[in-house]
């Protein structure tokens, strides 16, 4: 019997690797809040801007083992996957003007293939439901979160990464509604981060998707600063299912 997943994230900005509280990410750096910055260059974690080399290297530590994300369009996709991306995660570029573009999701899906996309659905919460937000989840989309957007996507990438951007960050706990409605209307992996903060969301997130979810911790992670959640424990958890 399959169950839900440590997925582990590298967050990279002005070429460090930080946890950041999602809300407060904009153009203008000056009112960033972080809960976590690195000393430690990316390989150590092997897995925008100022961020290449950063990926470049940590790619290089982990050749075909990481998806990169951030900034990706139809001109640079091929190019980290020949630097040894495994997929690329596609948000912003899908959506000009804060509109969907079917005929971008086809190019790119006929550039590299499905297999090798990843869907980035990271939302804000509404009266609702939940709105896909791009531009560091400070812009709303015209796209909802539903089984008609699932279903359709689905058929030209070979995963979903969804952050609770209104409450990553703040450990504060999960998006239990949004977990749920993903593993019963996704027919593809589905990866959420957001609001993480004990490894009992491992089995809080498994039991609200019967297993069909996986869970991305950040800021509560030992090797991140937190103080919530050993990644020996994950380790563990995606061994045996418990800890």
């Amino acid at each position: 019997m399959t169950h839900s997943q440590f997925r582990p994230c590298i967050d990279l900005h002005d070429g460090q690797v930080k946890q950041i509280v999602g809300g407060t990410l904009h153009d203008n750096s000056a009112n960033l809040q972080t809960n976590f910055v690195s000393t430690l260059s990316s390989t150590y974690y092997a897995l925008g801007p100022g961020n290449e080399q950063a990926t470049i290297d940590a790619l290089q530590a982990w050749p075909q083992g990481l998806q990169v994300g951030g900034g990706i369009t139809i001109d640079n996709a091929q190019l980290w996957l020949d630097r040894g991306a495994s997929k690329v995660i596609v948000t912003s570029w899908l959506f000009p003007r804060g509109s969907f573009s079917a005929d971008r999701l086809k190019a790119l899906f006929d550039l590299i293939g499905r297999d090798r996309l990843v869907v980035d659905l990271s939302c804000r919460r509404n009266d609702d439901g939940w709105v896909v937000a791009m531009d560091r989840w400070q812009t709303l989309t015209d796209m909802r979160i539903d089984r008609e957007t699932i279903q359709m996507l689905s058929g030209f990438c070979s995963e979903f990464l969804v952050h609770a951007a209104d409450i990553e960050g703040l450990c504060g706990g999960i998006d239990e509604m949004l977990v749920e409605a993903l593993g019963r209307l996704s027919p593809i992996p589905v990866t959420y981060a957001g609001g993480a903060s004990t490894i009992a969301d491992l089995g809080l997130v498994n039991r609200l998707s019967n297993g069909r979810v996986d869970l991305t911790i950040g800021s509560a992670l030992d090797i991140f600063g937190g103080k919530g959640v050993t990644f020996a424990e994950c380790v563990e958890w995606n061994k045996t299912g418990s800890v």
